[in-house]
This record gives C-alpha cells, structure tokens and sequence, in this order.
C-alpha cells in the first residue's frame, strides 16, 4: 500500500538520523572522558582511539533502539500533527494496520540489535579488557604523559617528562625521583630514552644530567654530574584474571548456571525483546492532538522508555543476586509491557472507534 511504503522510507530516513545524532553524541563524550585519562598518564595517548572504538561498538545496540524508538514516534507523531492521520483513518485505515510496516521495519533491526548483543558486544569488551591488561604491563615511562607527574606502580619512582621526540622512546627534560632501600634519590637529564639489553632488560638511560642523593644538609648528601646513566625498568606482568560476565561467550553464559551469569544472559536476550516491544508502544504514543501544541505523548513516552530501561536493569541486577530466576525476570518486563501495550492499544483504539461513530 501507499502509506507503507512512504511509512519505510520515512522510517528509514529519521533512524538514520536520530542514529547519527546519538553516536557523534556517543563518541564526543567518549573521546573527552579518554582524553582526560590520557592527559593523567592513565592510558597512552596513542592507544586512545582503540579505546574509543571498543567503547563504541558496545553502546551500538543500545543505540539502535533508543533510535527505532525514536524513528516511529517522530514519524507518527507528524503525521498526526499535519492531520494525516485524520485522512487515513477517514478512509477506512485501522490503527491496528500500522503494525504491519512497524514491525516490517523493526524485525530487522530487532534481529541486527540482537547479533551484536549476543556477539559484537562481548566481542569488544573482551578486546578491551585484554587491551587494558596489555597496557598495564608496560613499563611505567611508556605511560608517563608529557607534563605530569607519574608514580610507579610500587611507589617507589616518579617520573617526569617535559616532551617526547621521534618515535616516542625518546624523551627531553627527564626527572626521576626515587626511594629505593632507604636511599632517596633525584635525577635530572636534558634527554632520555629507552634501552633494551641482550638478556631483554629495559633500561631508562638518562645523558647529560645530575643525580642528587640522600637529604639536604646531611653528611651523605651527594651530587653526581654524569654523561651517562642506565636505570633499570622493573617489567610488570599483565594482571592475570577471568573475562568479566559481560565480555564472556554466549556459549559459556548458557552453560554457565550462576546468578551473574544468568544475568547477563537476561539482559542480552532481553535487547532486542525491548526494540520490538518500544516499536509497537510508539505506535499509540504518537497520538498528538494537531490543535494543541503541547507534546505530552513525547514526555509520556520518555518516561516509558526510561522506566523499560530501568526495569530490565534491575531485573537484570536481581537475577544476578538470585533473588528471582531468570524466566521471572527475563519475562517478568517484557510481559509487564506487552501488557501496558495493549491498554494503550485498547484506549487509542476506544477514541477511534468514537472517532468513526461521529463520522
């Protein structure tokens, strides 16, 4: 029919925008959060678009949602605004028949949300969390950031790099500060840089710089000037450790029998369980009176969509804490709103009937 195929491409057309607008969204506030961590030498610069993408890829089917959701609202709430609504129902078309192309347009995009819930999204958080893991067992000046102060992992050094030149390993303006078997000790150097031996050790070697050690003022208190000095770098191990619930297969979540287990599995098979559902609720949520310019369906179904969001986190966090199974909880929203969908359904479907009577 006419109105469906409009309907698709409509559909279409805003999705695409509402998903744009939420993942430049997306990485804007992830690009500003890493870059605050890089600038504290948590993570190094270079590695910060890796993170970003891993953090991306997990929010995707979130994403997708919150923008189908939005995709029908938009739509249908301008169609009611602009009276085309009036004139489909005037000639003979059924609420119930804008189920059809939804779900015609959802089904698809439930099933997209539903893969990368199942399997992107675990995908990327595992190479995210291995991601961490190998950069926590660099040495500690591959982390130090130009101008900050970093300590060691130990307490027992802190570093401090004005610049760093060529290929990174070099480095301009060293300190270094140490406390090592009671002796404290500073070192300056116009210049730096990474050294590995034949036997694999790492060596920080400092040109050109002084070495200040024990306390001001006490009879031990010496003064180095050198051409020449190799600290040794303490290599650290990669924090060793199970995947979390979140980055784990959905292989092993089904075998798993666990409360976080089960959790997690309710919640990513509940994704696109949700996308459905919110498709089918934006249907008679769209009703918007043209003669008024208030929106409340818009403030209604923002509450509805922030209230299903919360509701399957919690069912999620009790299934972890086994305080419900997970056929209660993984059912227990999802029929809660089918239900609140039929008597929405069941009252727009009143007025329209009222609507035909008066005809």
């Amino acid at each position: 029919m006419i109105f469906q195929r409009s309907l698709l491409r409509e559909f279409t057309n805003t999705s695409l925008a509402a998903f744009s607008v939420l993942f430049l969204i997306t990485l804007a506030a992830g690009l500003i959060r890493l870059l605050g961590r890089a600038a504290t030498g948590n993570i190094p610069a270079g590695e910060i678009l890796a993170f970003l993408g891993f953090t991306s890829l997990r929010y995707i089917p979130i994403l997708l949602s919150l923008s189908l959701f939005i995709a029908i609202l938009m739509t249908l709430t301008r169609k009611y605004r602009d009276s085309e609504m009036i004139i489909w129902f005037s000639a003979g078309v059924s609420l119930m028949a804008w189920v059809r192309p939804v779900l015609t347009f959802a089904a698809p995009i439930a099933m997209l949300i539903g893969l990368m819930s199942l399997y992107l999204t675990p995908w990327a958080i595992a190479k995210s969390e291995e991601f961490k893991r190998q950069i926590e067992s660099r040495e500690e000046l591959a982390l130090t950031a130009p101008g900050v102060f970093r300590e060691s992992k130990n307490a027992e050094r802190v570093y401090f790099v004005e610049q760093r030149d060529g290929d990174l390993t070099e480095v301009s303006n060293v300190f270094v500060h140490t406390h090592e078997r009671g002796t404290i000790g500073t070192m300056v150097a116009m210049r730096g840089f990474e050294e590995v031996a034949e036997n694999g050790d790492r060596f920080l070697v400092l040109l050109d710089g002084h070495r200040y050690e024990g306390v001001a003022g006490s009879p031990e208190y010496r003064i180095v000037e050198f051409e020449r000095y190799a600290v040794r770098i303490d290599p650290r191990q990669a924090r060793a450790g199970t995947p979390s619930n979140k980055a784990r297969s959905i292989v092993d979540l089904m075998l798993g029998s666990t409360p976080p287990e089960l959790g997690e599995l309710s919640w990513r098979i509940g994704q696109p369980l949700a996308a459905l559902i919110l498709s089918l609720l934006a249907i008679p949520l769209s009703f918007v009176n043209p003669r008024s310019s208030r929106s409340w369906n818009l403030i209604l179904a923002l509450l509805i969509y922030a209230t299903y969001s919360n509701f399957l986190s919690v069912a999620q966090a009790w299934i972890a804490q086994g305080r419900i199974g997970v056929t209660a909880g993984l059912l227990g929203v999802h029929v809660f709103m089918l239900a609140v969908l039929a008597l929405l359904f069941y009252h727009r479907l009143s007025v329209y009937s009222l609507f035909r009577l008066h005809r």
